[in-house]
């Protein structure tokens, strides 16, 4: 059996994203007490989304589970759906840019403003941008060689995880996330492309199965199917809570639009 990432034992390969998760959840968790300080209001339920968030990363960088991944594809299954599904549903539904423009200074609040409105953001969030990077790379990924390069090159297996993660964060905010979009697609755009990510992760999640894809690497074909069935149940699961959270939020905006039309 082909070795698996030389550095998989070190420290280093679950402490420095150890840290960089706590980080990001300090910062968090540092402005929401400002805010509670300034007496402004800030959904304890939001805190707890991107704890929970935070959380799910902290679990798939554990060293027990990412030795499993290392050597065997449901456990690296099991970290996908952790790092590149649950974990961006948590961190994008908590709002952490609408917290950051009210917690930073108003120089900086400008610049990020600034940001979202830019081409390249436009172009990003536009949810058939999101849908071909998030499940897009998950065909690139099993169905070219690139998992099998994975195996044995560990920026690259670190560079994959980053992408998922990212890309997952990416499609939640082009759907249902709450903060600003300047140029967020209609409802119904983004209706459509979250059935066809429910309907393309199923397609692949299948054809996997069927035809034990990825090839070429030391797992054997039971092993493949198993890490399937993760992916098309944990994958559904994801998007059954992403689906949960698009209509929440478009009940709550059609409930708002309706108490202003009241006060009129």
């Amino acid at each position: 059996m082909a070795a698996h990432h030389t550095d998989s034992g070190s420290m280093a390969s679950y402490l420095v994203p150890w840290l960089l998760i706590t980080v990001l959840l300090a910062a968090y968790i540092g402005a929401v007490i400002q805010q509670k300080r300034a007496a402004k209001h800030w959904s304890n339920w939001r805190t707890g989304g991107f704890i929970l968030g935070c959380g799910l990363l902290i679990v798939a960088m554990s060293p027990e589970l990412v030795k499993y991944a290392h050597h065997d594809l449901r456990g690296h299954m099991i970290q996908h759906l952790l790092v590149g599904m649950l974990a961006p549903l948590g961190l994008v539904l908590a709002a952490p840019v609408t917290l950051a423009l009210r917690a930073l200074p108003v120089h900086a609040s400008r610049s990020i403003t600034a940001i979202l409105k830019s081409k390249p953001v436009h172009l990003l969030s536009h949810p058939v941008t999101a849908l071909l990077l998030n499940v897009g790379g998950m065909y690139v990924l099993y169905l070219t060689p690139l998992y099998s390069l994975t195996l044995t090159t560990p920026s690259l297996h670190h560079l994959v995880h980053i992408h998922f993660l990212l890309a997952g964060c990416l499609f939640v905010w082009a759907i249902a996330g709450p903060d600003p979009n300047p140029n967020r697609a209609g409802k119904y755009t983004r209706l459509a492309v979250l059935f066809l990510s429910m309907a393309a992760h199923a397609y692949l999640s299948k054809f996997m199965y069927a035809y034990s894809w990825p090839r070429n690497t030391p797992h054997d074909i039971e092993q493949i199917q198993e890490a399937a069935q993760l992916m098309y149940y944990g994958g559904d699961f994801a998007e059954l809570l992403l689906a949960v959270a698009f209509f929440a939020g478009w009940y709550r905006r059609r409930k708002s639009a309706a108490y202003r039309l009241q006060e009129v």
